[in-house]
């Protein structure tokens, strides 16, 4: 294997979510430049996804969702640089039903594993009040609280309230945009209500096309009622080029490569 370079060579970056495309809207275009900067990055997602939606005209109507949605993960890993993609089983939509220590003993094992310096997950609204979503903050947080200062730093994604909305209104305003415009159905005004504020801005605009390429992946989520296959190049750097972070207070105590990042020029 050839050897990583770049300011954040022999880093370690885990990214834990609930779903295939949380990753990519989430955090993408962060998580592909730590990979272009020289950090190994993992993904664990707990589920396949296989109650999700499905796009009218994805193409995949005779594949089991699940199936077909581990498959689009895996592609768009591949865009953003993921080294490691950890896939387990667990029901999407019911992930509260899961016996709380199992998902906390497989993070745990998780992170003994791969040693990561930073672990990335969902800030405590889950971004919009996804129950799965919040199930997966409580875990990871509990599990990275388990190895006290000597663990991972964590970190939670967080969008500012109103960016959504702001995304949504911009591509409807596009012309040749339909209609119907949606955030899969959820009220763009959730995401981000009563979030933290961030205490860490990633700028990340030039991996903006690398996040757009990933969230393609997902076809069955992202159809062309999605907003952002509707931005223009300069509208999605301007509105998806900085992402948001909120530093836990458990885990390591210690500056972190992801602080680190965002002193480093990004042109």
């Amino acid at each position: 294997m050839t050897p990583r370079t770049g300011p954040l060579a022999g880093r370690r970056i885990l990214a834990v979510f609930a779903h295939p495309d949380d990753e990519s809207i989430a955090c993408g275009a962060t998580l592909a430049r730590c990979a272009d900067e020289g950090a190994r990055v993992s993904l664990l997602c707990a589920t396949r996804g296989e109650a999700g939606l499905r796009v009218p005209g994805s193409g995949t109507e005779d594949v089991g969702l699940g199936v077909v949605r581990r498959g689009e993960l895996q592609q768009a890993a591949a865009r953003l640089g993921i080294g490691d993609l950890i896939v387990l089983d667990h029901p999407d939509g019911s992930l509260t039903g899961v016996e709380p220590s199992l998902f906390r003993q497989e993070i745990v094992l998780t992170i003994r594993h791969l040693r990561p310096d930073v672990v990335i997950t969902f800030g405590p609204d889950g971004l919009y009040w996804h129950p799965d979503h919040i199930f997966v903050h409580e875990r990871v947080t509990e599990a990275v609280e388990s190895f006290g200062a000597s663990g991972p730093a964590l970190f939670y994604v967080v969008v500012p309230h109103g960016l959504m909305t702001t995304i949504l209104d911009t591509a409807v305003s596009n012309p040749g945009s339909p209609p119907d415009l949606s955030l899969w159905g959820i009220d763009p005004d959730a995401f981000g209500a009563y979030a933290p504020e961030p205490t860490l801005v990633l700028d990340a605009r030039t991996h903006v096309c690398r996040k757009l390429d990933a969230l393609r992946c997902h076809r069955t989520q992202i159809g062309e009622v999605s907003p952002f296959v509707w931005l223009t190049e300069a509208q999605a750097e301007e509105l998806l080029g900085r992402e948001y972070f909120v530093r836990a207070p458990v885990g390591a105590d210690t500056p972190s490569c992801l602080e680190e990042m965002s002193r480093i020029p990004n042109p």
